[in-house]
């Protein structure tokens, strides 16, 4: 079978992002990042109270997959579900720990965003 790892990716280290930012990091369009998110479970951005789209870091990375599956390995649509879906059947889950510290970040990130 062949390789179909994708390349390293250097995305900012920051809890949120906002949607122009994903777009500048994916060289993709608003609207096919809006239309792959209606596609993708995988890609799950939080929403703000005024309704802007929050992306995490990990959606990032699962965007930036699609993109590589889509336009470098020619998969269709369907064809990178099904290879998500393998994915995600054959990973662990995470350490309570990393849990932990992530939930703690992303409180600690949305004191900070209500004290404004």
């Amino acid at each position: 079978m062949a390789d179909i790892s994708p390349p390293s990716w250097d995305i900012p280290d920051k809890l949120y992002f906002r949607i122009g930012e994903v777009t500048t990091i994916t060289d993709l369009a608003a609207y096919v990042l809006r239309f792959w998110e209606s596609e993708f479970p995988d890609i799950n951005p939080k929403r703000t109270e005024s309704g802007q789209r929050l992306y995490r870091k990990s959606d990032i990375e699962v965007i930036l997959l699609i993109k590589h599956l889509l336009y470098d390995k020619k998969f269709t649509i369907q064809g990178a579900k099904q290879y998500l879906r393998g994915i995600n059947r054959d990973e662990k889950k995470p350490p309570a720990n990393d849990m932990i510290r992530e939930i703690k970040n992303e409180l600690l990130e949305i004191k900070n965003l209500l004290n404004g």
